[in-house]
């Protein structure tokens, strides 16, 4: 069951407390909301992640598939984890125990590819020179502050879930993000929470709140609807002679728009 803060440990709350884990956290989705909807008005034909697959293919070949595969399992875990109480999983019949085995190795997989595409995008982008060159402040940014905070939730998990004896988050820092978008926050919730999983919430947060100002915009353009579009009808002209009434013959087939 989650752990419901009693009125005791929200008046010992400090003043940093408050600070690091409700006013934080607001101004960091405040920037994202605000930031999206500036950047879409004011740089439409930027909104896009900038491809440089025509300098360097090979690294981008294998790169890219293994940090967007495992970034989709990442933020699904981080999902079923964060967002959904355990009292649902328990409902279902997923047992408290069946859960985070099936996290942590789950996660431990989603977390390694996506270190190793994410390593492989970085080097590619340090090694090749064209790229490097085209790397712009933003990017700058985005890189390391992504790799920190993917680098200190695998650390977070090794740390106390793999080697460690275990850490129950989904009764602590599950119940502080829960209560951040219903306006019920419980900062001491993740107040005593072990140090790598409190740097790893406030690297995301930042991550946040950079989030409209980089290339990871291009994560709401992701072309879902290609795969429902109609076919297009096309034409071209025929080299051949022309036929009755002076009209030369047509070819006509269909395709996918591009």
């Amino acid at each position: 069951m989650n752990a419901v803060p009693t009125p005791l440990a929200a008046a010992s709350t400090s003043g940093a407390d408050l600070l690091l884990w409700v006013a934080f956290p607001y101004i960091c989705l405040a920037v994202f909301v605000v930031g999206h909807v500036w950047r879409y008005r004011q740089d439409q034909f930027g909104w896009t992640s900038r491809t440089s697959q025509l300098l360097e293919h090979r690294w981008l070949r294998w790169g890219s598939p293994l940090f967007h595969l495992g970034a989709f399992m990442v933020i699904a875990g981080h999902v079923v984890g964060l967002a959904i109480p355990d009292s649902w999983t328990e409902a279902v019949g997923i047992t408290e125990h069946a859960y985070h085995t099936t996290a942590v190795w789950a996660g431990s997989v989603a977390g390694v590819a996506m270190v190793a595409g994410l390593g492989m995008l970085c080097a590619r982008r340090l090694l090749t020179r064209q790229i490097r060159l085209g790397t712009d402040r933003s990017d700058k940014l985005l890189f390391p502050l992504l790799s920190a905070t993917v680098l200190l939730g695998i650390t977070a998990t090794a740390a106390h879930n793999v080697f460690g004896a275990g850490y129950d988050y989904r009764s602590t820092v599950s119940v502080w993000f829960r209560g951040l978008f219903v306006l019920q926050p419980h900062p001491e919730a993740i107040a005593g929470a072990p140090l790598l999983f409190q740097l790893h919430a406030l690297t995301a947060f930042l991550l946040f709140a950079a989030w409209p100002f980089t290339r990871l915009v291009h994560v709401w353009s992701a072309p879902i609807g290609y795969l429902a579009r109609p076919y297009l009808v096309y034409r071209r002209r025929s080299a051949a002679p022309a036929t009755t009434a002076g009209r030369p013959p047509s070819a006509s087939g269909s395709g996918r728009a591009a």
